[in-house]
């Protein structure tokens, strides 16, 4: 799985930089992956505060039922009374807003509930100052098991138990019941537990760290190759390929084509650098993708200096011709503006043509949405027998537009392959349309 999601990463470097990649200096990384492990940290605090509170019932009923005498009970049922208050009231905010802050304060202070605040009580009510181990060691196994989150604080959470220890002992100036060497054993017992709990956090950060940054990879991934096929082919087109990976060809019976191509650009080209020549075909491309968009029209493929696109597919549109026509009108103004300001002298000769289409992908390999029939035929020969900065259309967009847009009448003019054809040339749109 890593090979794959290294293969990938190399190849989405190339095209989005490898910046976009660099998790371990990302901001956006590290803030999602904090974000993921508070959610983490307060949903298995509020798992841990539920076991302590009926195990806090549990020992509280127990040590009432094994003590002797009125007095020992009452203290045994304070005691433990008031270590459930504390492991309640982390529990409830576990689930205020303020929790998602600062949840590292109320894993602190479910540890110490049970470390510190057991040690107060009793040396308190009974002056007894002996080291609680057994329930340190507890506490500590359980963290790490239960809430395996941020190696630090489970060793700030060890190290306030015994720092809340050598303070008691301080105040008590306790006489300790054992030898010395009962204590050094329980010590290193203890020590031992510490640093396994801390290094076994330590590790299981490390993998989930690992494990987020190959998920996020792998989204990132999945994210930009989607982009990238969204670029090629239309949403439902992709969705539709990749359900059903067999050939897609569909009938639609009323659209509208139109065919742009850039007048003396092959002339330029004889004079001019390739990547001079590319980077003003991309400028002006971009500007009609740009507002290919505005209108809802989709691109099919550029061919050299030629621009396709299509109204009315892959979603149906009723107002395709109009659509089309305030492209076209619009790449006249986009040319004129951008003429003016790189100092050039581009003519635009457009064609459109409206009727019936075949839409579709075919083959195995570069898949390539494209589109067939008259009306394509039609609409380049509009376009290859227009007239350069004129918009000229067939007969059946003539219909669609003559209400809305001032139209003229260029008359019958012999077409390769087709014969003689009436056309129009459409230069805007009735004042009484416009706004």
């Amino acid at each position: 799985m890593m090979t794959n999601i290294n293969a990938v990463r190399t190849q989405l470097e190339a095209i989005v930089g490898p910046e976009v990649f660099d998790f371990e200096t990302n901001e956006n990384f590290a803030e999602s992956y904090r974000e993921q492990r508070k959610v983490f940290l307060l949903s298995r605090m509020k798992l841990q505060a539920k076991l302590m509170i009926i195990i806090g019932l549990t020992l509280t009923a127990f040590f009432v039922w094994v003590n002797e005498g009125i007095p020992q009970k009452i203290h045994a049922f304070k005691i433990g009374l008031l270590i459930e208050f504390f492991i309640i009231l982390c529990w409830f905010l576990c689930k205020n807003p303020l929790a998602r802050r600062y949840p590292q304060m109320i894993f602190l202070s479910l540890c110490w509930s049970a470390t510190c605040a057991i040690q107060i009580d009793t040396a308190i009510l009974f002056n007894y100052v002996e080291p609680l181990t057994n329930i340190w060691n507890l506490m500590f196994i359980t963290q790490a098991t239960i809430i395996p989150v941020q190696w630090r604080i489970h060793l700030i959470s060890q190290v306030g138990t015994i720092v809340c220890y050598l303070g008691l002992c301080v105040v008590y100036r306790p006489t300790f019941k054992f030898p010395i060497a009962h204590y050094i054993e329980q010590g290193i017992y203890l020590f031992w537990t510490a640093i396994i709990c801390v290094f076994s956090v330590y590790l299981y950060e490390k993998l989930k760290k690992k494990e987020f940054r190959a998920k996020r990879e792998l989204e990132i991934a999945q994210e930009q190759s989607e982009k990238l096929l969204l670029n090629i082919l239309p949403a439902v087109i992709a969705k539709q390929l990749k359900l059903q990976p067999t050939t897609i060809a569909d009938i639609f019976h009323e659209v509208t084509v139109l065919f742009a191509d850039i007048v003396g650009f092959t002339e330029l080209s004889s004079h001019t650098s390739p990547p001079e020549l590319v980077e003003l075909l991309n400028q002006i491309f971009c500007l009609f993708d740009e507002l290919a968009e505005r209108h809802g029209i989709e691109k099919i493929k550029t061919i050299g200096d030629a621009y396709m696109a299509v109204a009315g597919l892959p979603n149906y549109q009723s107002d395709h011709a109009l659509a089309i026509a305030n492209m076209a009108l619009d790449m006249q103004k986009a040319m004129i503006e951008f003429n003016q300001q790189n100092n050039l002298s581009f003519q635009i000769r457009v064609g459109i043509s409206t009727g019936p289409v075949v839409a579709g992908v075919i083959g195995l390999k570069k898949f390539a949405y494209d589109l067939w029939g008259d009306t394509v035929n039609t609409a380049s020969r509009m376009e290859s027998h227009g007239i350069p900065d004129n918009i000229q259309i067939c007969e059946a967009t003539y219909q669609l537009l003559k209400d809305k847009y001032l139209l003229e009448k260029r008359g019958l003019i012999k077409i390769k392959g087709k014969g003689e054809m009436m056309t129009y040339l459409l230069h805007g749109r009735k004042m009484s349309d416009i706004g």
